[in-house]
C-alpha cells in the first residue's frame, strides 16, 4: 500500500548536535519546505546530542512508527547516523530514511545495501519530483539539488515564534544572511559548489528583529565570510548594536576584508557583544597558494593586532595542522606569528581530508595518509611523517589547554612584549606535561599553574613571572593564594599587607569605603603587594603610584569577567 493511501503521514526531522547548546538550522528549513510542498504531512523536530544514550535515541526516533525520518549528517555525527539507519531498517523496515547534509554523499555509499534516500545539496533547490515521490512512497536512492543553479535563488526565514520556547530554548540561534563562500579552499566542501547569495538587507533586518524579540543569549551567523561585502557587514553591525540588546553575536570573518570604517565602528562596541572567528590556516605562502587561499601575512597581522587592541571583541583564530607544503618548521613559524598577533583563542585543528574535495583528489600526489572514517584526520604527508604529526598534535593540545582560556592572560601578554621564543616555550611545557601525565588528568587551573611555576624556575625573569601568575590567579575570582603560590619568605605576605593597611589607612577613603563599610571592605578584599617595576609589566595600571593590589568581589564588565582590581 502506498503512503498516499495512509490517513496520516508523519516525518521526524532529527538533528544530532555536538552539544546541547547547539541547534540544527537545517531542520527548520526542512520543516518549512515539507509543510509548503506536503501540506498533509505532520512533521516533528527532534534535537539530540552525539553523547546521548544510543538506545534511548533509537527508541525516541522510532516511537509512533513514523512514515519517514530525516537525518542531517555532518562529520561529527555521521557514524551515529549510519548506525541509527541500519538499526531502523531492522526495527522499522517500512519507515523511509532520508539523509541530507555534508556527509550525505559518503553515507549513501556506506549504506548501499540499506533502504534509504540521500539528498545532495540544499533542500530549497530540490526538484518537485522529490515531494511527489515522498508522498507516493516511491523515493529514489538519491536526489541532487544545486542552490546556485536555481532560477531565482532564495531561502525562507527558518523560524517561527513557538520555536524559541520549544526547540531553541537555552540554545544558540543560527542564522545565515548569505549563503555560499567567496573562497575556494581545496580542503573545504564549499569549493565544490561555487557561488554566493546575499539576502536583501531589509529582509535580513526584519528576520533578525524577530529573532531578537526573543532575547537570545547567542546568535551565530553562519555566513562563510560575513564581511565579504564590507559596507553590507557594517550596516548589519550598526543594526545589531542598536537593536541587539545583550545578545552576543558570532561572526566568521576574513582578515583582509576590514575597512577603516569598520575599525572605527568597532571602537563603539562594548565587551561581550561581538566575537570573531578568523581563519588564518597558515602564514606559509607556499601552503596558502596550494590550498587556494592566498593572503598577505602582513595584512592579517595588522588586522588581528588592531582588533585585539580594542580589548572588547573575543578573537578566535584558526590554524590547520597538516596542510600541503607545511613542515614542522613552517608550522612553528605560523604558530609563533599568530601568537604575537594577540588573539584570545588559537585553535590548531588537524587537517581533514574530506571526501569529494579537491584536496582529497590530490591526496596521493601530496603523500597523504589519513583516516578513512570521520573526521578523516591526516596521519602523515610528504612534509610530515606520522611521528611529526603526533608531536605537533600534542603541541596543539598543550596550547589549547593553557592558552584558550582566561587563566594566564598577563603571562602571555608579557611573553608577547618580550618576544619570547613561544614555540620553544610550549615545546618545553609539552615535555613537562607528558612527563607528569598531564593529559590523563583534568586540566584544572591549579594543575596548570603548578606546571608553569616549574617552567619559570631558573629563569632570569622568574620573579616578575611569578607576580604575573599570582595576579592572573586572583583576577580569575580566586579569593585566596594557595601555599605554593604565596610570595617568597623575604616578601610581604598578603595577611601582613592587609594588617598594615588596616593600621595605616584612615577611617574613610573616598570611593573605597566609609566608616560604616570599612570592616566589610577589609573582610571581603584580598590584598597583594607587588613591586612597582612588576606593575608596569602588567600593562593594566597605567599611571598607578601604589604597590598594593586590592582584589574586590565585584567583577569587571569585560570579555573575561575578571575581579575588579584597585591600586593603593
Amino acid at each position: 500500500m502506498s503512503q498516499a493511501k495512509n490517513m496520516i503521514n508523519t516525518a521526524k526531522l532529527v538533528g544530532l548536535n555536538g552539544r546541547y547548546t547547539h541547534s540544527c538550522l537545517a531542520l527548520f528549513y526542512l520543516r518549512n519546505e515539507l509543510e509548503k510542498h506536503c501540506p498533509n504531512w505532520t512533521s516533528e523536530i527532534l534535537q539530540f546530542t552525539i553523547n546521548d544514550n544510543y538506545f534511548e535515541l533509537l527508541l525516541r526516533i522510532t516511537a509512533g512508527n513514523p512514515t519517514c525520518v530525516f537525518f542531517s549528517a555532518a562529520i561529527w555525527n555521521s557514524e551515529l547516523v549510519e548506525k541509527l539507519t541500519r538499526d531502523m531498517a531492522v526495527c522499522l523496515p517500512g519507515c523511509k530514511v532520508v539523509i541530507g547534509g555534508p556527509q550525505a554523499f559518503v553515507l549513501h555509499g556506506l549504506l548501499d545495501e540499506v533502504n534509504h534516500s540521500a539528498v545532495f545539496g540544499a533542500i530549497e533547490a530540490i526538484d518537485q519530483q522529490f515531494y511527489r515521490d515522498l508522498e507516493n512512497g516511491t523515493l529514489q536512492p538519491c536526489y541532487k539539488a544545486d542552490f546556485f543553479k536555481m532560477p531565482s535563488r532564495s531561502y525562507d526565514y527558518p523560524y517561527r515564534h513557538t520555536d524559541f520556547d520549544l526547540h531553541l530554548a537555552n540554545r544558540h540561534i543560527y542564522y545565515e544572511s548569505s549563503r555560499g563562500c567567496i573562497f575556494g579552499c581545496t580542503y573545504c566542501l564549499s569549493s565544490v559548489e561555487r557561488g554566493v547569495y546575499h539576502k536583501p538587507l531589509d529582509v535580513v533586518k526584519e528576520e533578525l528583529r524577530d529573532i531578537l524579540s526573543h532575547s537570545p543569549k547567542v546568535v551565530r551567523f553562519i555566513d562563510r565570510t560575513f564581511n565579504d561585502i564590507p559596507k553590507r557587514a557594517l550596516s548589519l553591525w550598526e543594526f545589531l548594536l542598536e537593536e541587539g540588546g545583550e545578545t552576543l553575536f558570532h561572526f566568521e570573518m576574513a582578515p583582509d576584508r576590514f575597512t577603516e570604517e569598520m575599525y572605527t565602528f568597532l571602537e563603539r562596541v562594548g565587551s561581550g557583544r561581538f566575537q570573531f572567528e578568523i581563519g588564518i590556516q597558515s602564514t606559509h605562502k607556499e601552503t596558502l597558494k596550494a590550498v587556494n587561499r592566498p593572503v598577505e601575512t602582513e595584512v592579517v597581522h595588522t588586522a588581528i593586532q588592531r582588533l585585539a587592541g580594542l580589548g572588547t571583541i573575543h578573537l578566535h583564530v584558526d590554524l590547520i595542522l597538516g596542510l600541503p607544503y607545511e613542515t614542522k618548521d613552517s608550522f612553528a613559524t605560523s604558530f609563533s606569528e599568530v601568537f604575537f598577533m594577540g588573539a584570545d583563542y588559537i585553535q590548531m585543528g588537524l587537517l581533514k581530508i574530506l571526501p569529494e574535495t579537491p584536496l582529497c583528489y590530490n591526496a596521493q600526489e601530496y603523500g597523504y595518509k589519513h583516516s578513512l572514517v570521520p573526521p578523516y584526520s591526516v596521519l602523515a604527508s610528504r612534509w610530515m611523517d606520522h611521528e611529526t604529526v603526533q608531536d605537533l598534535y600534542w603541541f596543539s593540545e598543550c596550547v589549547e589547554k593553557y592558552m584558550n582560556n582566561r587563566y594566564f592572560v598577563l603571562v602571555w601578554g608579557y611573553f608577547r612584549r618580550h618576544e619570547e621564543n613561544i614555540f620553544t616555550f610550549f615545546q618545553s611545557l609539552l615535555a613537562l606535561c607528558q612527563k607528569n601525565l598531564f593529559f590523563s588528568h583534568a586540566p584544572t587551573h591549579e594543575l596548570m599553574c603548578k606546571n608553569l611555576i616549574t617552567m619559570f624556575q631558573g629563569r632570569h625573569d622568574s620573579e616578575v613571572l611569578m607576580d604575573l601568575l599570582r595576579v592572573d590567579w586572583l583576577r580569575c575570582n580566586n579569593r585566596f593564594l594557595p601555599q605554593w603560590l604565596l610570595p617568597g619568605e623575604n616578601e610581604e605576605q598578603p595577611q601582613e599587607t592587609k594588617d598594615r593597611l588596616i593600621a595605616i589607612l584612615p577611617e574613610e577613603v573616598e570611593g573605597l569605603f566609609s566608616r560604616k563599610t570599612r570592616n566589610g571592605f577589609f573582610r571581603k578584599t584580598f590584598f597583594l603587594r607587588i613591586q612597582k617595576k612588576h606593575l608596569t609589566e602588567m600593562n593594566l595600571f597605567a599611571g598607578a603610584d601604589g604597590e598594593v593590589l586590592c582584589f574586590l568581589t565585584e567583577r569587571e564588565r569585560n570579555l573575561h569577567s575578571y575581579a575588579k582590581v584597585l591600586v593603593l
